[in-house]
């Protein structure tokens, strides 16, 4: 007699939205070190881009630069609709200016401002 098993592996699913693709691959690389669960990740160059697919990919998290061409952060953030995806959304971007991390904070949808580059406290805590 034969007795199937079947795990339901959870797997997080990330969006990394930042024009620099070294910061979007030292990003992956150090969540995908430090996080204890499988993760799939979604990188994109553009905000846009991104913007026409992050409904149909419903990621748990997000993770957005500000300063990019064709569509900032801030355009991201002000076109997305929370309704349709509950991912948590972190900004992750190299301005350290105060009016930047307190605009952020203007955004419900925004969990948390964080400084580039990503780092291990900031994954624990997050992710933790």
């Amino acid at each position: 007699m034969y007795f199937k098993i079947s795990f339901l592996v959870l797997m997080l699913t990330i969006v990394l939205i930042d024009d620099d693709p070294i910061s979007t691959f030292v990003t992956e690389k150090l969540i995908a070190k430090n996080v204890k669960e499988p993760c799939q990740f979604f990188k994109y160059q553009s905000a846009k881009a991104a913007l026409n697919e992050i409904y149909s990919i419903q990621p748990n998290y997000l993770f957005l630069d500000l300063n990019m061409p064709e569509m900032t952060g801030w355009d991201f953030l002000d076109i997305y609709n929370i309704e349709k995806n509950l991912a948590e959304i972190y900004i992750l971007s190299s301005s350290v200016d105060e009016r930047d991390i307190s605009k952020a904070s203007s955004y419900p949808v925004v969990k948390d401002y964080l400084s580039k580059p990503l780092i291990k406290s900031y994954i624990q805590s997050i992710f933790n």
